[in-house]
């Protein structure tokens, strides 16, 4: 299953300038997602980071990637409407880096679940190398 933006915008609460995923391109509701973010030189944020060397943060490569951890989670039915905190970031690991023109490809595995807290195995690729991995701990609010 595929989603576009407008499809994500209903069931993530973010919106501009912190919506960061701009098609899920497949996701089973619960279990796993993949999706995609296109860098653009004009994001706000390269007007800090940096000026002179445009370059991703990696602090919104994990929020990117939790984005995509979320369309999984809250695309179940009893989730619908509600929203997925940050619980916690661990081993993130950064390989590379992401530049305007990228095309930051993203997926989360769900791998725990024990009631309103998860845990998704993350990774974000550049041309199939790898950008970031993570494990991204998240509880649902509602």
């Amino acid at each position: 299953m595929e989603l576009n933006s407008n499809q994500i915008a209903e069931i993530l609460p973010h919106r501009y300038p912190f919506a960061l995923v701009d098609r899920i391109t497949d996701y089973e509701p619960g279990q796993w997602a993949k999706g995609m973010k296109c860098v653009s030189a004009a994001e706000p944020v390269f007007c800090g980071h940096f000026p002179q060397q445009h370059i991703f943060p990696g602090v919104l490569i994990l929020e990117a990637m939790a984005q995509v951890g979320a369309i999984a989670i809250l695309s179940l039915p009893e989730n619908q409407g509600k929203i997925a905190l940050f619980g916690g970031v661990k081993n993130a690991r950064f390989k590379r880096k992401v530049i305007p023109g990228d095309v930051l490809e993203m997926e989360c595995v769900l791998t725990k679940r024990r009631g309103p807290v998860g845990i998704g195995e993350c990774k974000a690729m550049v041309n199939g190398e790898v950008a970031c991995t993570a494990e991204l701990t998240f509880a649902i609010s509602g």
